[in-house]
């Protein structure tokens, strides 16, 4: 039980180069500043949260800071909205560290618990991110905070815990998981002839447009769904990749191919391609976005920097003037 507890405890004390952690904060940051912005622009702040009494167009409520601040009026909506903003802002940039994130998570989770029906999961999803970047510090670098007191935007030898990222890829899985569950309906799986997708895109509500012209494609609407279906229910076996991962000496013949074989590369590649073809057909929100920011904590530290390096040298030989 001890050796238990101690390998535990080295394992939620791990550290790790900041960089895949900063490089997340960016993405989650510019996602809930981008949400907000489109709200604005839309002109909906006023119909969705501000409450029937205060002139909006529902009953609403909110948790206990929309209550504290006297309800879901338009001066404590707008607030909250502005908090929003900037405090997405300064996480984007990384700038005020942990105080930042913690006031602009707490800000964003009032606002969009005030009205049930005007959000969804990705809100819990966006809101779950920033909580991960307060445990990590994520403003550590690649941050506004990392050149004030190091004077470099990037510093490789800063170190956050572990742990935020592993949480990160935890709560991913986690979705895509219980996702696969929820879909335990006939359309989703062989017993309803894998038809999901053929509704979907047949029923007016979630699709971005008309595509009622996918039925003539009904046997590639059945192949879809079933790749989408077994592909969230294989979340479940990222988790014993993982496990297996950690553990390489324990052998066993999964453990020994689980180590040769990388599937996060196939299960990133399948996921990358459902997001953007929820994006391109499907009125979710930022739900593929948010999802596909989780992805970036998928890559250890390591893997980030050589990305990065690759991405940087292509560039260069790229702006570099071509000899006569």
């Amino acid at each position: 039980m001890k050796t238990r507890w101690e390998r535990w405890v080295r394992f939620v004390g791990e550290r790790e180069p900041g960089l895949v952690l900063g490089l997340f904060r960016i993405l989650v940051g510019l996602i809930a500043l981008g949400g907000m912005i489109e709200n604005v622009a839309y002109g909906v702040v006023d119909m969705i949260w501000v409450d029937k009494r205060f002139g909006g167009a529902f009953s609403v409520d909110g948790n206990w800071l929309v209550s504290l601040l006297g309800g879901a009026s338009r001066p404590v909506v707008w607030g909250l909205v502005v908090a929003c903003m900037l405090g997405s802002a300064a996480i984007t940039v990384g700038f005020g560290g942990r105080v930042a994130i913690f006031l602009t998570v707490q800000a964003y989770y009032a606002l969009t618990r005030i009205n049930g029906n005007a959000g969804g999961g990705y809100d819990a999803l966006i809101t779950n991110a920033m909580w991960l970047l307060f445990l990590g510090g994520a403003s550590a670098t690649l941050s506004l905070d990392s050149k004030i007191k190091h004077g470099r935007w990037w510093k490789d030898d800063v170190t956050v815990p572990a742990i935020a990222r592993r949480l990160a890829i935890f709560q991913i899985l986690l979705v895509y998981a219980t996702t696969g569950l929820h879909k335990l309906s006939p359309v989703w799986t062989p017993a309803g002839g894998y038809s999901a997708l053929y509704w979907v895109y047949q029923e007016p509500t979630w699709r971005r447009f008309d595509m009622a012209w996918t039925a003539k494609y009904y046997p590639l609407m059945q192949v879809a769904t079933a790749v989408t279906w077994h592909w969230e229910t294989s979340a479940f076996l990222m988790f014993l990749f993982y496990w297996y991962r950690w553990t390489p000496n324990r052998g066993g013949f999964l453990r020994r191919q689980a180590n040769r074989f990388d599937l996060r590369r196939p299960f990133l590649a399948i996921g990358v391609m459902l997001h953007l073809g929820i994006l391109a057909t499907i009125a979710v929100g930022p739900f593929s976005y948010i999802s596909l920011a989780y992805y970036v904590t998928f890559l250890t530290p390591d893997e980030a920097r050589t990305l990065l390096d690759r991405v940087r040298t292509r560039l260069m030989s790229r702006s570099r003037p071509r000899a006569a």
